[in-house]
């Protein structure tokens, strides 16, 4: 299984499959593609309009990540359910705190 993420200079690269209009915000986990892909199952209960549900998503991840709301942005897959965000910091701490609450 692949990763859900891809490190960079100066934070990571993280793999998201979004369902907007969920019941909850939250993350469920990781899921691998029939293409070998990973990515990070999460929900979250605002609507796809305007960059609700992506602007959701930022302020869920920076809070379950420990990093400021500006540290996280959607930066492929804008109106996709497959997103890339950029999150900004420390490589490794980042890449234990996503393995830490993608289990």
């Amino acid at each position: 299984m692949s990763a859900p993420f891809r490190p960079r200079d100066n934070g990571i690269d993280l793999f998201v499959r979004l369902t907007p209009k969920a019941a909850l915000d939250r993350i469920d986990g990781v899921e691998t593609a029939d293409d070998g892909r990973s990515h990070l199952k999460a929900r979250v209960r605002a609507v796809p309009e305007k960059g609700a549900a992506n602007q959701a998503l930022e302020r869920m991840l920076a809070k379950a990540l420990g990093v400021p709301g500006s540290a996280v942005s959607v930066v492929g897959g804008g109106t996709s359910r497959l997103k890339t965000l950029r999150i900004l910091g420390e490589p490794t701490v980042l890449v234990k705190r996503v393995e830490a609450i993608s289990t």
